[in-house]
């Protein structure tokens, strides 16, 4: 999904850590991962593994040690983080509007990406064109996210709340592909599904990676063939698996609170996931 000559983002951190109110979020993360890397941020819940995906999306400003991201310097360069990646399927801040259909949602972010993401060259094309581009961007993203219309209960007709709890993460994630990133995190990949629900979503999210895209995907358990970042307490073992190519311990500190309302509040840019 990742525009042509693009590519995904090489992702670099040493001894990351964001400190909050309440203590520590993570601390001590490193990470090395080369484009087109699927990185799984592993942890029990409260962990502080969702700070650490909007840490390294260019969402929250970290309080220590360093990361580079693509040509970004965190935390000096956010902004410019922040316009090449994307965030799905993230509570507080993604979270899908139940009494809104499937196709409602698409049009909506392409309004966004029409506003806050396209170039002026393209604002200023033909209407046709710009329709018939459109629609290839969500034909695109949907079939990426693997998400079949012809398979919802009503096409996109469908209402959120009508949609199975995978179907609505396969959503979440063709809306961020709308814009493509080069960046994308996912939150909550493995949450109140079934063995077989996950198994497809990793297949998801390594047809991604493969498609060129970095991809941070957060996890209670991660796979064997992922750039695995833990973020289990300080005293645990080092979390990076050492067989992974690149791979360096990562360490978390547990404190701050992982839950929606601090998640959304740590998000820079209203509205723009």
């Amino acid at each position: 999904m990742a525009e042509h000559g693009a590519g995904g983002l090489a992702v670099r951190a040493r001894d990351l850590g964001v400190e909050g109110p309440r203590g520590w979020a993570f601390r001590g993360v490193r990470v090395e991962a080369d484009p087109g890397s699927l990185i799984a941020i592993e942890g029990p819940s409260g962990s502080g593994r969702t700070c650490l995906l909007l840490a390294l999306t260019g969402r929250m400003k970290a309080t220590e040690g360093t990361a580079v991201v693509g040509d970004a310097r965190l935390p000096k360069q956010m902004a410019a983080l922040r316009r090449v990646s994307a965030l799905a399927h993230v509570p507080g801040v993604t979270d899908l509007d139940p009494s809104l259909t499937v196709g409602e949602h698409l049009r909506e972010r392409l309004l966004l990406q029409r506003r806050f993401g396209d170039s002026l060259r393209g604002l200023l094309r033909p209407r046709g064109e710009r329709r018939d581009e459109a629609a290839l961007r969500v034909d695109t993203a949907l079939t990426a996210a693997g998400l079949d219309r012809e398979a919802l209960p009503k096409g996109l007709r469908t209402a959120v709340r009508d949609l199975e709890r995978v179907e609505a993460l396969r959503l979440s994630v063709a809306l961020a592909l709308i814009g493509r990133p080069r960046l994308l995190g996912v939150d909550d990949t493995d949450l109140k599904l079934s063995e077989a629900e996950r198994a497809g979503v990793w297949a998801l999210l390594r047809s991604l990676a493969a498609a060129g895209t970095t991809v941070l995907a957060v996890c209670s358990e991660a796979p064997e063939d992922a750039v695995v970042v833990s973020t289990r307490a300080a005293e645990d073992t080092p979390g990076t698996r050492s067989d992974q190519p690149g791979g360096e311990p990562g360490r978390s500190r547990a404190g701050a609170d992982d839950g929606a309302k601090e998640t959304a509040d740590a998000v820079t840019e209203t509205g723009r996931a």
